[in-house]
This record gives structure tokens, C-alpha cells and sequence, in this order.
């Protein structure tokens, strides 16, 4: 079976870092990509970062860029998001999902994603 269990949400004050960690197991698709999404009060769900297995790029929604880094093992087995700089509108519980790529893939955080973390909650106060 699939499970993605996420880990590392806590709550900091503005300017601070955490670190995300997403641990994957059962997931065995060659092309695959493991993505980060965030779900605020009142707010839609929204794509944050992805990582795909084809070649190791990395996606990153303008609203995190620069201040958020995904890394991983070459298999996606675990899959980090390192959280710089943070802001109060980053307060979400952030979920880890997978999903299986097919030869002809596009923009990861464009997919809709199969499998899903139970979340973990992130709070900034500023």
C-alpha cells in the first residue's frame, strides 16, 4: 500500500525556518513526482513545490520562491521542504501527495495527485 507520512510542522514567529519532512513507502512508479500543497483557513488548496523522478527538477509556486527548497533521495523515498523566511501567510497545514507521470508529463502542480499524507500543521505568527 501507499503511505506518505509527513513530519516537521510546528509553529515559529515570522523570520523563522522549519523543515518538512515527507516519508514515502509503496509508491514504485518509475516516473513519478512528490509534490507539497498547503491548505490555509478559508483558503483553497494551493500547489507549493513538487519534485519530479524523471529528472530531478524542482517546481516551486511564486509566492514561496526563494524562500522555500524541496530536496530528496534519488528515488523520492523522502522528500524534504526546507521553509526559510517565513511569513504569516504561510500558516497552513501542509500535506505531502504523489502521483504517477506519464511519458508525456507536464508542470507537476498541475496534476491532480493520487495519494496524500495526513497533513501537518504549520503556524507563523508574526
Amino acid at each position: 500500500e501507499v503511505q506518505l507520512v509527513e513530519s516537521g510542522g510546528g509553529s515559529v514567529q515570522a523570520g523563522g525556518s522549519l523543515r518538512l519532512s515527507c516519508a514515502t513507502s509503496g509508491f514504485t512508479f518509475d516516473r513519478k513526482a512528490i509534490a507539497w500543497f498547503r491548505q490555509a483557513p478559508g483558503k483553497e488548496r494551493e500547489g507549493v513545490s513538487a519534485i519530479s523522478s524523471i529528472d530531478g527538477s524542482k517546481y516551486y509556486v511564486n509566492a514561496v520562491k526563494g524562500r522555500f527548497t524541496i530536496s530528496s533521495d534519488d528515488a523520492l523515498n523522502t522528500v524534504n521542504l526546507q521553509m526559510n523566511n517565513l511569513k504569516p501567510e504561510d500558516t497552513a497545514v501542509y500535506f505531502c501527495a504523489a502521483v504517477a507521470l506519464g511519458k508525456e508529463w507536464y508542470y507537476p502542480l498541475a496534476y491532480t495527485y493520487d495519494y496524500w499524507g495526513q497533513g501537518t500543521q504549520v503556524t507563523v505568527s508574526a
